[in-house]
């Protein structure tokens, strides 16, 4: 029986790696497919942007051809259709290959006797993804808190120094002037900085400054899903993300109502 067990385990670990290696191939063919796509898309509109003789000769020839010619038509719809759907493919598949390869080699690993495994329910993997994406986002919001703490920690700081050479300066404007004591007298000031941060906060997210949290959230939903590391295929996606955010998170009620009783 255990001789069984060890070949059926040795067989889905075999059926796992190939999952693996066809589901990763799909993955990197659909993300460098998207890649391709919005990079023909975007030579278009650059194209487009420059007109002149190369955009008429390039559009008013070939590119009405193709518009009224029902297979090139079709195909620039797939196009527009794959660069929409091909991020939320690409991370369906990641998915899907995280939860079904890891039960297969957690089976294949149980049932060859290998210590610390045993079998586990396909569902268990599902809640297994679930909670790593919740602890992901916990993390991330550790560390834009602790990232908050700091930046208020040197705000603080800044602000004290600069009342400490304020009054150095008074001091010295009392026997030579009130030049010294007017001057530089503002800078540093916490509630200018946070001003400015919370500006800047709307920018990134790309609403108003005298949003409600309903406007806030639903832009920040918006562009979040444009940059999301696992959708978008710009260079710097992840960051952006990281950016939008850090700025979602401190658009709060609490900085909101701050900001609009200054």
């Amino acid at each position: 029986m255990k001789f069984i067990k060890g070949i059926v385990g040795k067989i889905l670990y075999g059926i796992g790696r190939v999952v693996s290696v066809i589901l990763e191939g799909l993955i990197t063919l659909i993300e460098n497919l998207v890649v391709f796509v919005g990079s023909f898309f975007k030579g278009c509109l650059a194209v487009a942007s420059m007109g002149g003789c190369l955009f008429f000769i390039l559009f008013a020839n070939l590119g009405l051809r193709i518009l009224f010619n029902p297979v090139g038509f079709s195909i620039i719809i797939f196009m527009l259709t794959f660069l929409i759907m091909g991020g939320r493919i690409a991370y369906s598949l990641k998915y899907v290959k995280y939860i079904t390869t890891e039960y297969l080699f957690n089976t294949a690993n149980a049932l060859s006797g290998k210590t610390g495994y045993q079998y586990k329910k396909f569902n268990e993997f599902k809640e297994a993804y679930r909670r790593a994406e919740e602890e992901r986002i916990r993390e991330s919001q550790r560390r834009y808190y602790e990232q908050q703490r700091q930046w208020e920690e040197r705000i603080k700081q800044q602000w004290y120094q600069q009342q400490s050479q304020q009054r150095g300066q008074y001091h010295y404007g009392n026997f030579g002037g009130q030049g010294g004591y007017q001057q530089g007298y503002g800078h540093g000031n916490p509630t200018v900085d946070f001003k400015n941060k919370f500006e800047r906060s709307c920018d990134v997210i790309g609403v108003s400054y005298d949003s409600d949290k309903a406007q806030i959230k639903s832009a920040y939903r918006k562009k979040a899903k444009e940059y999301h590391p696992d959708l978008s295929k710009a260079p710097d996606a992840t960051k952006i993300f990281q950016e939008i955010t850090a700025a979602y998170e401190f658009l709060s009620d609490e900085n909101i109502q701050r900001y609009k009783s200054m």
